[in-house]
């Protein structure tokens, strides 16, 4: 059974606390897992959230901040030590390619698995599968990043009434969807568009138009709101968002399921988050991130 959903590994910005690590999101996409900018604890975080190095496809890092990538190292050192036997694939800014490097080789350990290194340069696709397109693009933070987005291809959902009135039932069903048409009768006039679900994720950035064009239309977006809005001039000078900011990007976007997240330790009540984005007029479904948390997809 196809399973899409975000497990969240870590949720603090720049200083770990007692209760929440430094960064680290892993998304389920049926057989595929993506993680996303494991930072320092990601491994045991891992462990403890019960995601394996074999259950890892691609890493994506949005920028080579310590908290969005210091645990990039034990990461590939464990997907070495447990021998993953398919191929790993890691995005990153291109510009960030040393950065990388000193990760990857930061200690001595025995490479057993193909780690493929994709660094990213431009906006625009970065691999296409049978169920997802990955793409990247620029954010707006004092060093490179780029935030990604999945997007399923459209689908078809077949319409049981059109079915009967066209006289098709049984294993006729089955045909129709394999050939495409059956009799005369096609597809197209038994189902509907059904479209495909989006998921993006944006981390450290002031409010641009890739923040605007990743969430476009998100059936989940996880976004930063590192600053509650009292605070927005920090924001601003440190390349982040606030709370109302985000909140207010997912409901121009038409987003699905909010997920916030990447919170300032200076913070000591999650819930105002959660209330300064309802005051910004988000209606949809909305998390604030905590550490171990599974959130899934929602269904098209």
């Amino acid at each position: 059974m196809s399973v899409r959903e975000l497990v969240v590994l870590g949720t603090a910005s720049q200083v770990p606390t007692r209760h929440r690590n430094h960064n680290g999101y892993l998304l389920r996409w049926d057989g595929h897992g993506i993680l996303f900018d494991p930072g320092e604890g990601t491994q045991r975080q891992m462990l403890r959230a019960g995601v394996a190095a074999h259950d890892l496809n691609r890493i994506c890092i949005t920028h080579f901040h310590g908290d969005h990538s210091l645990g990039l190292a034990g990461v590939i050192q464990r997907i070495n030590l447990d021998q993953v036997p398919h191929q790993v694939t890691a995005h990153y800014p291109a510009s960030g390619q040393r950065f990388f490097e000193r990760l990857r080789y930061a200690t001595a350990y025995r490479e057993t698995v193909e780690l493929t290194q994709a660094p990213v340069a431009a906006d625009g696709p970065l691999a296409v599968t049978g169920t997802f397109t990955l793409d990247a693009r620029r954010l707006s933070h004092p060093v490179e990043s780029y935030g990604y987005r999945l997007t399923e291809p459209d689908g078809r959902r077949i319409l049981p009434e059109r079915l009967a009135a066209h006289g098709i039932a049984g294993p006729d069903v089955g045909r129709l969807q394999r050939e495409g048409v059956l009799d005369g009768v096609t597809l197209e006039d038994v189902s509907e568009v059904r479209r495909g679900q989006r998921f993006a994720f944006v981390m450290d950035t002031r409010l641009c138009e890739g923040v605007h064009a990743l969430a476009e239309g998100a059936d989940m977006l996880v976004i930063e709101s590192t600053f509650l809005d009292e605070d927005v001039q920090l924001a601003v000078d440190h390349g982040h968002l606030t709370a109302g900011q985000a909140a207010a990007v997912a409901r121009e976007a038409g987003v699905r399921h909010l997920v916030l997240t990447h919170f300032s330790q200076r913070y000591a009540d999650p819930e105002e988050f959660e209330r300064q984005a309802r005051a910004a007029g988000f209606e949809g479904e909305l998390s604030i991130a905590q550490d171990l948390m599974r959130v899934p997809v929602p269904k098209r």
